[in-house]
C-alpha cells in the first residue's frame, strides 16, 4: 500500500514538473503549471463541426449535419452536427484561421483505415505543410488499432480518443487539413482549441513528419528525417516496428548528425529500448512477455501476439525530448538501425522489417519541403 501511494506522489511530481518544462517556451498564449494563476489578454477560441471558424458567438448554430436526424425532435442547437463527413478521394479543411496566436490542443476520433487519412498544418500562409503525416501516427497509433497512452505531449483514451498538447504558435494564421485516401467516406469528429494573441519573437514553428520503409532494405539505416535545415530543436520521436524475423530486434542505435556532422553523428544512443527510456528488451519480470508502459515522456506498447521474439509482432514506441530537447543551428539528419540478436551472442541485421516513424521538431521557417509521402497502398496497414 505504502509502495503504491509513494508511487502515485511520483508520478503527480513528474508530471508537474513535465508542464512546468512544456510550456516554457510560450508563456505569453501557452499555460503551464507554473504560470496558470496569471491573467492573459489572449482570447480563447476553439473549432468544431459546431463551429467550422471558431468565431465568437457562433457555435452550436447548425440547422443541418451529420446528427439532424437524431435531433429532429429538439431542433437548432441541440448537437445538430457535432462530425463531419469527409467522402472518398477529397480533402476537407477542418480550419482556416487568421491572426496571430498558437494552437494548444487537438482532439480527434476517426472513423476507416487512419492511415489513409492525411493530416496537413500549415503556418502562416506558406504552401507547403508544416506537418504531414498520416493521423493515426500523429497519435501515436500507426498500426490502426489504440492503445491507452497517458504522456505529456500525446494522450490516447478509450475508444480511439486521440490527444495531441503540442503547442503550434502561428504569426499570421493556420490551415489544417485531412486527405481521405481510401474510396469509402469516414467519419470524423474533432476539435481545435487555440488562443489569439501575441506570439513571442523567439517561438519557433512546429513541424512533423513521417516516413516509412516496408521491407526494409538489409543492412541500411532507416532514416528518420535527412533534411532539417535551419535554426530549431528536436522534442519527439514516434515509431511503429513490425518484426519479420524472429528473436529480439532492438539492438538498434539511433543517431542524430547536428550541424554538419558527416560520417560520424554527435549523439549516438545505445539500443533502441534504451532510446525509448526502456531496458532489457522491454521484458517483465517474469521474462515471459513484453512489457507494456506510458509514461509523460516515452512509451512503448506491443500488439499481439504478444509473446517473446515471434516473427510477425508490431510495437508502438514513443519519446518526447521535452526536458532534453536537441538543439540545432543548421541542420539535423536522424537515423535508426535495423540490429537483432543471434543466439549465439552476434549481432543480427535485421530483413524485410516494417518500420515508420513521425519526428516532431521546431523551427525557423522556410522549412524544406517534405519528401513526397507514399501512395495509399504503401501507406496502408494490412
Amino acid at each position: 500500500m505504502r509502495k503504491n501511494i509513494a508511487t502515485v506522489f511520483i508520478t503527480l511530481f513528474y508530471v508537474v514538473i513535465s508542464m512546468n518544462s512544456f510550456g516554457q517556451y510560450f508563456d505569453g498564449i501557452g499555460n503551464n503549471m507554473s504560470n496558470l494563476h496569471r491573467l492573459s489578454k489572449a482570447q480563447t477560441r476553439s473549432i468544431s463541426a459546431e463551429n467550422f471558424t471558431g468565431e465568437k458567438g457562433k457555435g452550436g448554430m447548425a440547422t443541418e449535419g451529420t446528427h439532424q436526424s437524431a435531433a429532429r425532435d429538439l431542433g437548432q442547437g441541440w448537437k445538430v452536427s457535432p462530425a463531419i463527413k469527409i467522402k472518398s478521394d477529397s480533402m476537407f479543411v477542418l480550419a482556416d484561421v487568421e491572426g496571430q496566436g498558437a494552437i494548444q490542443h487537438i482532439w480527434m476520433t476517426p472513423t476507416g483505415n487512419w492511415r489513409n487519412l492525411i493530416l496537413r498544418i500549415y503556418w502562416d500562409n506558406e504552401k507547403e505543410p508544416s506537418v504531414e503525416v498520416p493521423l493515426g501516427d500523429f497519435f501515436c497509433s500507426g498500426w490502426g488499432k489504440s492503445r491507452q497512452i497517458s504522456s505529456l505531449a500525446v494522450c490516447v483514451n478509450p475508444k480511439n480518443g486521440f490527444n495531441s498538447y503540442w503547442i503550434m504558435p502561428f504569426r499570421k494564421g493556420y490551415k489544417v487539413t485531412v486527405e481521405n485516401l481510401s474510396h469509402q467516406d469516414v467519419m470524423l469528429f474533432y476539435q481545435i482549441d487555440y488562443a489569439l494573441g501575441e506570439v513571442e519573437k523567439d517561438a519557433a514553428y512546429f513541424h512533423a513528419q513521417f516516413r516509412r520503409s516496408n521491407p526494409h532494405p538489409y543492412k541500411e539505416d532507416f532514416v528518420m528525417v535527412d533534411e532539417i535545415k535551419g535554426h530549431g530543436h528536436y522534442v519527439g520521436t514516434y515509431m511503429s516496428w513490425g518484426t519479420n524475423n524472429s528473436g529480439w530486434w532492438g539492438e538498434g542505435e539511433i543517431k542524430f548528425f547536428i550541424d554538419g556532422d558527416e560520417e560520424f553523428p554527435t549523439i549516438c544512443g545505445t539500443g533502441t529500448e534504451d532510446y525509448f527510456c526502456g531496458a532489457y528488451c522491454f521484458v517483465d519480470e517474469e521474462g515471459e512477455n513484453y512489457q507494456d508502459y506510458t509514461t509523460p515522456y516515452a512509451g512503448f506498447y506491443a500488439l499481439t501476439p504478444d509473446k517473446l521474439w515471434n516473427s510477425q509482432m508490431r510495437f508502438g514506441m514513443y519519446r518526447w525530448h521535452v526536458t532534453d530537447p536537441i538543439r540545432f543551428e543548421k541542420d539535423l539528419k536522424i537515423t535508426m538501425q535495423a540490429l537483432g540478436w543471434r543466439k549465439d551472442g552476434r549481432y543480427l541485421p535485421l530483413q524485410a522489417e516494417d518500420i515508420s516513424s513521425v519526428v516532431f521538431w521546431y523551427q525557423t521557417e522556410p522549412h524544406v519541403n517534405f519528401p513526397e509521402l507514399p501512395g495509399k497502398d504503401d501507406l496502408t496497414v494490412y
